[in-house]
C-alpha cells in the first residue's frame, strides 16, 4: 500500500507529514511567529519556510523510520494560501519528485483538512465547518464534490481574531487565536457587537471594525476588560457560525458535523457546536491541535486518497494558486 509524504506551507506553518493506509507515521512542523502587534508577511514567511523545510523532511523520515526509497508519492499544497510560501513548498515538492523519481500530487488545502478530519474522527458524511486564518466555509459532500453552502463574504474568522489580537497587543505565540481563547475564559461581560448573517453567508469585517473602534474607549473608561472584549468577540463570531452550520445540516438532513481548520481547536466553538448538534440528535466531531492546525499529514492523507484513485499532477501543472476553491476539486475517491 502507498506511503505518501505531504508538504504544507500555505501560511505561517511549515510542515511535513507521512501517511500510510490511514496511519500517520510522522507529522513534524514549525511555526513562524512574529512580535505582538504584527502579522506575518509573505516574503519573511517564505524565508522561514526555506530555512526549515529540508530539516523537517529529514525529521519526518526519521520519525517514521523510513528512507526516501520507501515513499511512493509527494503531495504538496497547491492552494489556496500565500503565494510566496506556497511557491517554496511547490519547488521542494518538484525537487523531491525528480530526485526520488516518484509522482507529484497537488492538494487543495481545504480538502486536506476535511480528509484528515474524516480520518481521525471516523465521521462518515458530515456537514463540515472549515474555519481558519484564511478561510471560513460550511461544506457538505455530494456527487464527488465538496459543495460550499455558506462562507464569509469578506475576511476569514481566523483573520478577524488575529487582527483584533494586534489591537490588544496579544502575543502571537503559540497563536493569537489561542491566546484570545484563554483570555475569553476570564471574561464575563458581553459587549454588544454587530451580528451579520446574510442568508447562508457571514461577514466579519463589520464586527472587527466595531470592536477595534470601541476597544480603546471602553478600556480607557473602565467599562470592560480585555478579557470581556475577547469573550464578546468569540460569542458573536461563533454564534454566527453555529447558525449557518445548523441551517446547512437541516438542508442536508445531516446527523454529523465536523469542525476542521485552525480555529476548530477552540474549545468554546466546539462547546457551542456540540450543544446545537445534541439538540438536533446529531454528533459533533473535532480534532485536537495536532490535526486541526495546518500540518503535513493532512496533505499526505488527501494525497494518499488521490494516489489510490489514480490522480497525478504533471510537472507542467505543478503550479500554485492563491485562489483554489474547495468546490473546484473533483473528489473522485469518494462515491
Amino acid at each position: 500500500m502507498p506511503i505518501i509524504l505531504g508538504l504544507e506551507g500555505s501560511a505561517n506553518k511549515v510542515a511535513v507529514g507521512i501517511v500510510k493506509d490511514g496511519e500517520v507515521l510522522s507529522n513534524p512542523r514549525e511555526t513562524y511567529i512574529t512580535p505582538p502587534g504584527e502579522g506575518f508577511q509573505p516574503r519573511e514567511t517564505a524565508r522561514h519556510h526555506r530555512g526549515q523545510v529540508v530539516g523537517l523532511v529529514r525529521r519526518a523520515l526519521s520519525e517514521a523510520s523510513l528512507s526516501a526509497s520507501d515513499i511512493d508519492g509527494i503531495a504538496y499544497t497547491k492552494g489556496p494560501g500565500m503565494a510566496a510560501p506556497l511557491t517554496v513548498m511547490a519547488i521542494v515538492a518538484r525537487t523531491l519528485s525528480q530526485l526520488w523519481k516518484i509522482p507529484l500530487l497537488g492538494v487543495n488545502h481545504c480538502v486536506g483538512h476535511i480528509e484528515m478530519g474524516r480520518l481521525i474522527t471516523g465521521a462518515q458524511n458530515p456537514t463540515v465547518l472549515y474555519v481558519s486564518g484564511g478561510n471560513t466555509q460550511v461544506i457538505a459532500y455530494s456527487r464527488q464534490c465538496y459543495r460550499v453552502f455558506g462562507e464569509t463574504i469578506d475576511i476569514a474568522i481566523g483573520n478577524c481574531l488575529d487582527r483584533f489580537a494586534r489591537v490588544l497587543m496579544i502575543s502571537n505565540d503559540p497563536s493569537p487565536g489561542y491566546n484570545i481563547e484563554q483570555l475569553a475564559k476570564k471574561g464575563s461581560k458581553l459587549v454588544d457587537l454587530p451580528y451579520t448573517v446574510k442568508g447562508m453567508d457571514v461577514s466579519f469585517s463589520g464586527i472587527l471594525t466595531s470592536i477595534e473602534t470601541a476597544a480603546k474607549s471602553l478600556l480607557s473608561k473602565g467599562e470592560c476588560t480585555p478579557e470581556d472584549l475577547c469573550f464578546s468577540l468569540q460569542e458573536h463570531l461563533f454564534s454566527m457560525l453555529v447558525e449557518i452550520t445548523e441551517r446547512a445540516m437541516a438542508h442536508c438532513g445531516s446527523e454529523e458535523v465536523l469542525i476542521v481548520g485552525g480555529v476548530g481547536c477552540n474549545k468554546r466553538l466546539q462547546e457551542m457546536m456540540g450543544i446545537m448538534a445534541a439538540e438536533r440528535g446529531a454528533t459533533l466531531y473535532a480534532t485536537d491541535m495536532r490535526f486541526c492546525i495546518d500540518n503535513g499529514a493532512m496533505i499526505a492523507q488527501a494525497g494518499w486518497e488521490m494516489y489510490k484513485a489514480g490522480v497525478r499532477t504533471d510537472m507542467e501543472d505543478s503550479f500554485v494558486t492563491q485562489r483554489y476553491r474547495t468546490d473546484d476539486v473533483h473528489v473522485c475517491w469518494r462515491e
